[in-house]
């Protein structure tokens, strides 16, 4: 899984796209590592402290991308801290886009997860949204409702395997109530493997 980096000057923009995959940043520094990098037409007492880096940097940056498809990233001494006061800094962001897998599991049955790295979930219903998905079988009247969404659900898969390299989550009402009493249910969860 080959990294990305991007290098964006001060008070620039840029935005990480992954297409279909989604964001995992790797590292990201607001600073200064080097007199050359962002220094077209500037005077070298503003690139002379090429020991600059803004410690919220990586925290920040990961917070507001990963798990997401795209997101858009700013170089500005308001967003981070200013690491050294007076020298032209710029932000590196070295990130990878993971792959998004899908589970679908019918009502009665257990969703397993498994990743070579940890599990990150990013959106997961306990419900119905079409009327095809987990239907051989079944009455119309039990999967007619196609707009039966549980409430609970991304909070209780994301407690059973946030962070884990597997879990197996039971598609069933004692687990996470019944959004839509008379309608044959599946669980549906979407999650990325970050590597660790």
């Amino acid at each position: 899984m080959q990294g990305r980096v991007i290098v964006i000057c001060e008070d620039g923009y840029s935005t990480l796209d992954c297409g279909n995959d989604v964001v995992d940043i790797i590292n990201a520094n607001y600073g200064r590592t080097d007199s050359t990098t962002c220094s077209t037409g500037l005077p070298s007492f503003i690139l002379a402290n090429t020991n600059c880096y803004a410690s919220n940097t990586l925290s920040l940056v990961a917070a507001e991308c990963n798990g997401k498809t795209s997101c858009t990233v700013h170089a500005s001494y308001t967003i981070f801290n200013d690491p050294c006061i007076g020298i032209s800094k710029y932000l590196t962001v070295s990130y990878r886009c993971l792959p998004v897998y899908t589970s679908v599991t019918c009502e009665g049955s257990n969703a397993a997860l498994k990743c070579a790295g940890v599990l990150d979930i990013l959106s997961a219903n306990f419900g119905r949204t079409d009327s095809t998905t987990c239907s051989a079988g079944r009455p119309r009247s039990q999967i007619s409702n196609t707009k039966c969404y549980g409430n609970n659900t991304l909070a209780e898969v994301t407690n059973r395997c946030e962070g884990k390299s597997s879990c197996v989550v039971p598609a069933t009402n004692s687990v996470f109530s019944d959004p839509c009493v008379g309608t044959y249910k599946y669980l549906s969860i979407r999650y990325s493997c970050r590597i660790i």
